[in-house]
């Protein structure tokens, strides 16, 4: 098991109150590796700064050889990123959204079109380059932000919470073709949700609560080696006893 991105020993704070206390992570390559935790859980603090939103305070993460401390650049060019909240620009086109992200990474027009066009095949988008996002529903805006975070064929693609708001068809849908990437294209994929029905027991699962790695591995034997039966129940057992204690 290759470990892709290598989160170590990183704590964050506000003023006095802890987002992160010493979490460890380790992202296994070419996988779908879920980030569980309920809201306030301090997922989104570290897609901030995994991100480099936020300045790391205590610890380091790796990418390779490119650490966020010492060459942030290198490592951000190597991460595509879709955001619980929309950053699309709506009263552009498609096309013009992804032109204007693809040009961030230097690329030409001639090869952000060619792989816009890819993209937005594989995305079931094909035929709505030339639409205003304003008009699209909430599904199709999030696949467009897939496309976007793509087309600088970064090595792992960071999602938070990026079903949210969305109907159960289009959840399952996105989430479906976010496994694709990982199966057919080797993604390495942080998916980071609240929603137990959206993680397999085959995916590598850290349950992330109140700032604290509670438990990470695969799925099925994080459950075996804590004497649960489902994802559902080791997730009910761990939050609760922490809101009892805390």
């Amino acid at each position: 098991m290759t470990i892709a991105l290598q989160i170590d020993s990183v704590s964050h704070q506000y003023g006095q109150r802890t987002a992160l206390d010493n979490v460890n992570i380790g992202l296994v390559e070419g996988q779908f590796n879920a980030l569980l935790g309920p809201n306030g859980a301090g997922k989104s603090t570290l897609f901030a700064l995994l991100t480099r939103l936020y300045r790391v305070q205590q610890g380091e993460i790796r990418l390779g050889d490119d650490s966020i401390n010492r060459n942030p650049r290198a490592l951000l060019a190597r991460l595509g990123v879709v955001f619980q909240q929309s950053t699309l620009d709506l009263d552009l086109t498609v096309m013009q959204n992804l032109e204007y992200h693809g040009a961030l990474h230097g690329l030409s027009t001639r090869e952000i079109r060619r792989r816009a066009a890819a993209e937005l095949e594989w995305l079931g988008l094909a035929d709505r380059t030339k639409d205003k996002v304003r008009s699209l529903n909430g599904g199709h805006r999030r696949r467009v932000e897939i496309a976007r975070a793509l087309l600088h064929r970064p090595d792992i693609l960071l999602l938070d919470e990026a079903s949210a708001g969305l109907d159960v068809a289009s959840r399952q849908a996105i989430n479906k073709a976010v496994r694709q990437l990982c199966e057919e294209r080797g993604l390495t994929v942080l998916w980071a949700t609240h929603l137990l029905e959206e993680i397999s027991l085959d995916d590598p699962v850290v349950i992330l609560h109140r700032g604290r790695v509670l438990a990470q591995g695969i799925g099925r034997d994080v459950c075996q080696q804590s004497d649960e039966t489902s994802l559902d129940a080791l997730f009910d057992r761990l939050t609760s006893a922490k809101e009892v204690t805390a």
